[in-house]
């Protein structure tokens, strides 16, 4: 029986994932080489990513960028993130993330390397998955060191 993750906020799914899966990344990485080991990773990961805005899209009632912006409520749920929106149309959606917990989760754990890989890199994928006439195009994120993740979701 599958179980409802949405009663588990984001950001504590993170946690509990990047503790299991961190160290098992971090072995592989030892007998495979870290390459291969972050492709097979890479691959999975964007694998569930697509799910997940599949998921979304039905739990938000459609997809559109408006379905879209009131489903971004669950990953900043906890303070998880603070945002600006500086555009909302029906063809348009950017923000700029100015906080961000799940930096702060990652080097907490001492994975500060693996958070792009488990969770940055995750938000292409979901917004292909949640609708794939929808791109997003983002230059930086908080988690390679940049002052904020600038996010331009658009329609193709």
């Amino acid at each position: 029986m599958a179980s409802d993750l949405s009663q588990i906020g984001i950001l504590a799914r993170r946690e509990v994932e990047a503790r299991v899966i961190g160290p098992i990344i971090r072995a592989f990485t030892n007998q495979l080489g870290k390459e291969k080991t972050l492709e097979i990773v890479n691959q999975v990961i964007q694998s569930l990513a697509f799910e997940s805005g599949v998921l979304l899209a039905k739990q938000m009632g459609g997809n559109r960028i408006e379905d879209y912006a009131r489903g971004l409520d669950a990953w900043k749920a906890e303070n998880a993130l603070k945002y600006d929106v500086l555009e909302l149309t029906d063809d348009t959606f950017s923000f700029d993330v100015k906080r961000c917990r799940y930096v702060d989760l990652y080097r907490e754990l001492g994975m500060a390397d693996l958070g792009v890989l488990l969770s940055c890199n995750r938000d292409f994928n979901l917004i292909e998955g949640f609708n794939p006439r929808m791109k997003l195009v983002r230059t930086k994120t908080i988690m390679e060191g940049y002052d904020r993740c600038d996010f331009r979701i658009m329609l193709r």
